[in-house]
């Protein structure tokens, strides 16, 4: 045990994970990367008024289905608000969500985020910055993991691809339509590697 301020923390146990599952390739693969590592797996979800909001809840919910993870639905109660293309704070705002909702025997969150984005909560320095956050609550018994933070979109697809990742089961337009709309920066990212 450590003590943070005259508490004693438990330690954790070390092979347990909660991810934060948005229902698209960057999160699917993280569950599959933590369950060929026999992590054991929990995931959370969060609806913050997302126009595809609907769309990744049934995406998610078919990935736990598949790997046969536990998965929490979260709703933040107001809409974030987007520009152009960003929702500033999100990963953030998550994080410390996750970190509140965290089960008593998790030791680790897992973000899936990846190198090719000007976004600062994308970044190495986030990952700094937020993992000092978690010591300040946690003293060091809770980490906070991005395994694909140095892989491009690109690489994260062939992994994907090498390890037989559902990628069929994924969901990526901003949007929320149906079919997607081929013009949304996750669109056009998924289209470039897999045409959809």
């Amino acid at each position: 045990m450590k003590e943070l301020k005259g508490k004693l923390i438990k330690r954790r146990e070390g092979n347990s994970v909660l991810i934060l599952l948005s229902g698209g390739l960057d999160s699917c693969a993280l569950v599959h990367y933590y369950l060929s590592k026999h992590y054991k797996v929990k995931a959370l979800h969060f609806d913050y008024g997302q126009p595809s909001k609907s769309r990744e809840r049934q995406a998610v919910e078919l990935i736990a289905k598949y790997y046969k993870i536990d998965v929490q639905i979260a709703t933040l109660g107001f809409p974030l608000n987007e520009r152009k293309g960003e929702y500033v704070g999100r990963n953030a705002l998550f994080l410390l969500a996750a970190a509140n909702l965290l089960p008593v025997d998790v030791s680790k969150i897992s973000l899936g985020i990846h190198s090719g984005t000007p976004y600062y909560d994308c970044s190495h320095i986030f990952i700094e910055d937020c993992t000092k956050i978690l010591d300040g609550y946690f003293a060091g018994s809770v980490t906070l993991e991005a395994p694909f933070i140095d892989f491009t979109k690109a690489q994260i697809y062939e992994y994907c691809v090498r390890e037989r990742v559902p990628i069929y089961l994924t969901y990526s337009c901003e949007r929320g339509y149906k079919e997607p709309c081929g013009e949304c920066l996750s669109c056009i990212d998924r289209s470039v590697l897999i045409g959809f």
